[in-house]
């Protein structure tokens, strides 16, 4: 076997086709979308490059296969914010080979000591922690979610052979759209609604700018408070999330909540795009472009992915949270545009919010989702 660190677009084009290889007989994958991927390992695209590092590599057999790819990096802002300096590892895949995977394994641990590393989490991305994050446990008889991971079944022996030990749980939830509202979460909303200080609204995307400042100003506060690792979401960062998301905004799923005009909660949700992208097969160029427009035209998206939902600590269990899945839903089923909810992972760390979601919307997990660390 031989590891090749990706310099070219030789290397590039093998670390694109390994999981159309992995995947191959699986159904239920769908291929993430090469673009995006790229734009992770892109030094320009990418902010996270600003506070850190990252390298990956392509593992070949004895005949020039590729059978494997890793990548590893550096979060200069969160690793040292751990009991020890701890880097990451993501984009893992491999044939069911204890030795290749021991091969990609000891390359992350390798740099990433080099580095001053003493541990790794993964599998992880090299920037936010709603994509590519976690490897999958349960769920992998469904469809894969837009920018999710889906992975087989032996990776988890992979992962535990090598060291790699549970560090929290990440868990997908689901609910029908036409779903009664739970009774409490309608009194607690009526409650919230007959103070004249509150008000809630959907996102307006020709006013881009104002909701990524009342997005960041949420972010920041919130979840400030509920993350050791936190990363403070600057004005330019915040712009650059509302630009990339505007082609694929609906404004009836995105909403924000104000009390005296000062923004305190926000939900926001895109269509699950994957229902759509299982048509392109990862490429996003012209012609994938094509099929995306013609197929959301023909096909659309029946199901939402909330992405984002906080709530800033001093409004926390007022009701906010009621209020809000409460408008929506008094916009949504009217419409019966959609027909299902999906809500982006949820740490098992956030009790909290998992018996929030559970006690006021009824979901059920959906999949769930583990992310490892190997402590060298």
């Amino acid at each position: 076997m031989k590891l090749v660190e990706v310099r070219d677009k030789k290397g590039v084009k093998d670390f694109t086709k390994i999981p159309f290889f992995i995947y191959k007989n699986d159904p239920n994958w769908v291929p993430h979308i090469t673009q995006e991927i790229e734009e992770v390992f892109d030094r320009k695209r990418n902010p996270y490059f600003k506070h850190g590092d990252c390298i990956r590599w392509v593992l070949y057999d004895d005949k020039n296969n590729p059978i494997g790819r890793v990548a590893a990096f550096i979060n200069d802002k969160t690793a040292h914010t751990f009991e020890q300096p701890t880097g990451g590892m993501g984009f893992f895949e491999c044939i069911d080979n204890k030795e290749a995977a021991l091969v990609l394994f000891e390359a992350c641990k390798n740099w990433l000591t080099g580095k001053g590393m003493k541990a790794m989490d993964g599998p992880i991305n090299f920037g936010e922690k709603d994509r590519y994050w976690g490897l999958l446990s349960d769920g992998r008889e469904r469809p894969a979610i837009y920018t999710m991971n889906h992975h087989p079944d032996y990776y988890h022996a992979l992962f535990k052979d090598y060291g790699f030990a549970n560090n929290y749980e990440q868990i997908v939830y689901y609910r029908k759209v036409q779903d009664p509202p739970h009774p409490r979460l309608v009194g607690l909303a009526d409650r919230v609604m007959r103070d004249t200080n509150y008000r809630f609204e959907t996102l307006k995307k020709n006013q881009g700018e104002k909701y990524a400042e009342d997005f960041r100003n949420i972010y920041n506060k919130a979840w400030k408070a509920e993350r050791t690792d936190f990363e403070e979401l600057t004005k330019e960062r915040a712009r650059e999330i509302m630009r990339k998301l505007k082609p694929v905004l609906d404004e009836d799923i995105c909403w924000f909540a104000y009390h005296k005009d000062i923004p305190v909660g926000v939900f926001i949700a895109i269509p699950e795009l994957n229902e759509i992208f299982k048509y392109v097969h990862g490429n996003l160029n012209l012609v994938g472009k094509l099929k995306f427009l013609w197929y959301k035209k023909t096909k659309g998206c029946h199901t939402m992915m909330g992405i984002v939902f906080g709530i800033i600590p001093e409004f926390q269990g007022k009701g906010i949270e009621a209020a809000i899945f409460n408008e929506l839903g008094k916009v949504i089923q009217p419409k019966k545009v959609y027909e299902n909810i999906l809500i982006n992972w949820i740490g098992s760390f956030n009790e909290k919010m998992i018996h929030l979601l559970v006690a006021l919307l009824q979901v059920v997990p959906y999949k769930k989702f583990i992310t490892y660390r190997k402590v060298f």
